[in-house]
């Protein structure tokens, strides 16, 4: 499977917490004239798809990892703070992009230090190669954000190493389903700051109203060192979607996700937790409570410029949740 042009735009765009405005275009090309867009004050978008029956809402956020100019030194060297969490050794010696009023600036993160110890963010800067203090607080300013230059790489197996695929694959999955679901009464939250606390999600969902909804998000993979199965259980790329099960998770939605999956024979997982750490966490108790399921994709390397996902299992995603927008009926109850 070839990377869709869709999600390769997606991943090219900038827009780290707070500044998801900086891929709403891009948003608005892949919806075309399928849907209504609107955008509110909190960085969230929404597309509307009107049609029969109840409204389910499919929850991807928008934003993705990134940093932002916190000071600009006699030295011309910049101190940033993160925008998400992100680990300080993952950040040393990328390429970054800053996104300015005057355009796009390139820099670099180096280090203040030379030394084999532990790397922390106090240690980090970014150098522009600025020449003084006044040239490089004329190109860019307190508050800028920045992300890192990783753009889409296509592997072996139909899978691909990108920056952002959290949760940029979520939102392609997303608008995806939006396109197939002809007939259906559909939205797509394109969610603000979930790496800052899922604000958007819980103002979006507030606002919108849907009867049912759908978090859409990644999880991570198992089948590389370093995430244990016995926390969550086995996610394999190439394993298909992870359905959640938890207090979070509304236990009618995730029957009919599960139900969807075996009826199209869809490969798939259970994701279990106390927390789904995802959007999910604040749709279900939005206004007197929406019925909330959790589809997540199989991630290597999360937040980190080497993201991998499979492309099969972002498809059987698609597949998914275009089946399960058919068992969003009328008379189903999901009191527990």
């Amino acid at each position: 499977m070839p990377l869709p042009a869709t999600l390769d735009a997606l991943l090219r765009a900038h827009g780290p917490s707070g500044h998801e405005h900086l891929a709403f275009d891009t948003v608005r090309e892949a919806v075309g004239d399928v849907a209504e867009i609107e955008t509110d004050s909190v960085g969230n978008l929404v597309a509307r798809r009107r049609g029969e029956g109840p409204l389910l809402a499919l929850v991807a956020h928008l934003d993705v990892i990134g940093a932002a100019v916190a000071h600009i030194g006699d030295d011309a060297l910049i101190a940033v703070h993160q925008l998400g969490s992100w680990r300080a050794n993952v950040a040393y010696g990328q390429r970054v992009e800053i996104t300015t009023t005057n355009g796009t600036v390139p820099g670099v993160i180096a280090r203040k230090v030379k030394d084999n110890e532990k790397v922390e963010w106090k240690q980090l800067y970014v150098d522009i190669g600025a020449k003084d203090a006044e040239q490089a607080r004329s190109l860019v300013s307190p508050g800028d954000p920045l992300v890192v230059l990783a753009q889409p790489i296509e592997l072996a197996n139909g899978r691909v190493a990108s920056r952002s695929l959290d949760d940029r694959a979520g939102v392609y999955v997303a608008l995806e389903t939006l396109g197939r679901a002809e007939g259906a009464n559909v939205a797509v939250i394109a969610a603000a700051q979930e790496e800052l606390g899922a604000f958007g999600a819980q103002a979006a969902a507030h606002a919108v109203r849907p009867d049912v909804a759908i978090a859409i998000d990644v999880t991570y993979a198992t089948d590389v060192p370093g995430d244990e199965p016995s926390t969550g259980g086995h996610h394999v790329l190439g394993g298909g979607p992870a359905i959640f099960r938890g207090p979070t998770v509304n236990p009618r939605v995730f029957e009919l996700l599960v139900e969807a999956a075996r009826a199209e024979g869809i490969a798939h997982t259970i994701e279990t937790g106390m927390k789904t750490y995802t959007d999910a966490d604040v749709t279900f108790a939005s206004r007197e409570g929406i019925p909330t399921g959790l589809v997540s994709i199989p991630l290597r390397n999360m937040h980190s410029p080497i993201e991998i996902a499979e492309l099969d299992d972002l498809e059987a995603c698609v597949r998914l949740l275009t089946a399960f927008v058919t068992r969003v009926l009328p008379d189903e109850t999901y009191a527990r």
